[in-house]
């Protein structure tokens, strides 16, 4: 298949506000692609590429700059082979290279594939193709059920994953796509809610749990072989070997656990997060930061059990198997009520022990994998959303020098991109401005006078008092007394909050 295909697809899918005209484009799109490419077409479609970050950014796409082709002769595994070899570039002489690499690719590209190609390589690619409206064009190019469609995408990772065998097999290619030992899931995300009440009045008697602050894992067991995956799904085993020795010496063969690690002061309180996040660092002395700062884990929920997947079990019937396995130290401390007086209390001793609030859970939902919908919702004592960096003006006075303001989005999954709901450069350290200027340098993708605009990959946890109505933004919302808290390395920006959330806070 031409590029060109693609890229004019991808065109009109942008320039269309309507969701079926959207997925009738994507369905015919992907019905005349190979087997072979179908996982690269979908790829591209999202936005994305089949290898993931790769380091190519706003510098490399400028010095591959070339002359475009008079004639559209790309094809959609031309521009994926050159970027599987640019991956695969290493050692001396490597930025050479690549260089020639991106160079022989932007030059056989027309200017409009050319205009594509710098769109997607630098993570700008906004064309409404979002992951509900991809699976649609899946389903409807394959006849298979969406609901099946959306599960395995869950199962395998992404939509990506499962377009080949979807569109050679039809809905019986879908088969492989359940839960399997150490095939990492998407974890479940969880909703905002207001507060105790409100997430009562949503769920009615709930199981309450402690909300850490800590760093999410998957650990996958099956007699002596323990793996640990972290929030984005990478094997993080080496990092965190009493995690592993402990969940070895559970009595269950095989297993699946989602939780949290924390580092606990001597007295039990949980460290901050950047410092949990300390043992996952790229370079650990892992025997002297295991001495240093001693991981605990904190389980809260099975999805696999002595070769059983309990990932369709009610919340209720999955913690149940969990508490019969593992120490109950080892275990959220949780409750379940209805009765709001009992949930503050709850609440109360969670915050009281250092966390950051609790956890409410449907007691009858499955484990909606990858989802963040109705079923868990979140309550903390003070406000705080998960927001990517668009851009960072310089500062002036004591921090001049170095990139302060920083701009704050929220993802918009109607429109897509991200939904700019204001500035802020409170909460910020000396050793955070120095550390956020060399990190957005290095993701830049243009400038003015006094502002950077950066790939939209770098997500702070953002505190506030309120939300307002503001019309300076686009949105027509902005955080009142913003502050930041900390960045979230172990988040992507798929993993930030939604402007559907940021509206629903504001009671809108």
């Amino acid at each position: 298949m031409l590029l060109a295909q693609l890229v004019e697809t991808s065109r009109r899918v942008s320039e269309s506000s309507r969701r079926l005209e959207k997925v009738d484009l994507l369905a015919a799109l992907l019905k005349q692609a190979g087997t072979d490419e179908s996982e690269t077409a979908v790829a591209f479609l999202s936005g994305s590429t089949r290898q993931g970050r790769i380091g190519i950014g706003y510098a490399s796409v400028r010095a591959a700059s070339a002359s475009p082709a008079e004639a559209a002769t790309l094809e959609i595994l031309d521009v994926d082979r050159a970027l599987a070899s640019f991956a695969a570039v290493m050692g001396r002489g490597a930025e050479r290279q690549r260089r020639d690499i991106l160079h022989e690719l932007f030059s056989r590209a027309t200017a409009e594939e050319q205009h594509f190609l710098t769109r997607l390589l630098l993570g700008e690619l906004r064309q409404g193709a979002l992951e509900g409206v991809m699976l649609d064009g899946l389903a409807k190019a394959s006849a298979a059920s969406r609901d099946h469609i959306r599960r395995a995408a869950m199962m395998a990772g992404s939509a990506q994953a499962i377009a080949s065998a979807l569109l050679e097999k039809g809905e019986a290619g879908l088969d492989q796509y359940d839960i399997q030992l150490f095939r990492p899931v998407q974890p479940m995300l969880a909703q905002t809610a207001e507060d105790v009440s409100s997430a009562l009045a949503d769920l009615g008697e709930s199981a309450l749990e402690f909300k850490f602050d800590g760093a999410r894992v998957q650990v996958h067991k099956s007699g002596d072989e323990v793996v640990a995956f972290s929030r984005r799904l990478n094997d993080v085993t080496a990092a965190v070997p009493e995690v592993v020795e402990a969940v070895r010496a559970l009595p269950a063969k095989d297993l699946i656990l989602d939780g949290e690690v924390l580092s606990l002061n001597p007295d039990g309180r949980p460290q901050p997060f950047q410092i949990t996040m300390r043992r996952f660092g790229r370079k650990l002395d892992v025997d002297r930061m295991r001495t240093e700062l001693p991981l605990s884990p904190f389980w809260f929920d099975l999805l696999y059990l002595d070769g059983a997947s309990l990932i369709d079990e009610a919340q209720a019937r999955r913690f149940g198997a969990l508490t019969e396995i593992a120490p109950a130290g080892s275990v959220a401390p949780h409750t379940i009520t209805a009765n709001a007086e009992r949930a503050e209390e709850f609440l109360h001793n969670a915050l009281g022990r250092g966390h950051e609030g609790i956890m409410a859970k449907d007691l009858n939902a499955g484990y909606a994998a990858g989802a963040r919908g109705q079923s868990w919702l979140k309550v903390k004592q003070a406000r705080s959303l998960d927001l990517v960096i668009l851009a960072a003006e310089w500062g002036n006075g004591r921090r001049q020098g170095w990139l302060s303001n920083l701009h704050l989005g929220a993802r918009d999954t109607e429109k897509g991109g991200f939904a700019m709901l204001g500035k802020t450069f409170k909460g910020l350290t000396d050793e955070m401005l120095a550390w956020q200027t060399e990190q957005l340098l290095k993701i830049e993708i243009a400038r003015d006078s006094y502002t950077v605009h950066v790939e939209p990959k770098l997500v702070a946890e953002i505190a506030f008092n309120e939300i307002q109505v503001s019309p300076r933004y686009v949105s027509g919302l902005a955080l009142r007394f913003a502050r930041v808290k900390c960045y979230r390395l172990d988040k992507s920006a798929g993993d930030s909050d939604t402007f559907e959330t940021v509206r629903k806070l504001a009671g809108l």
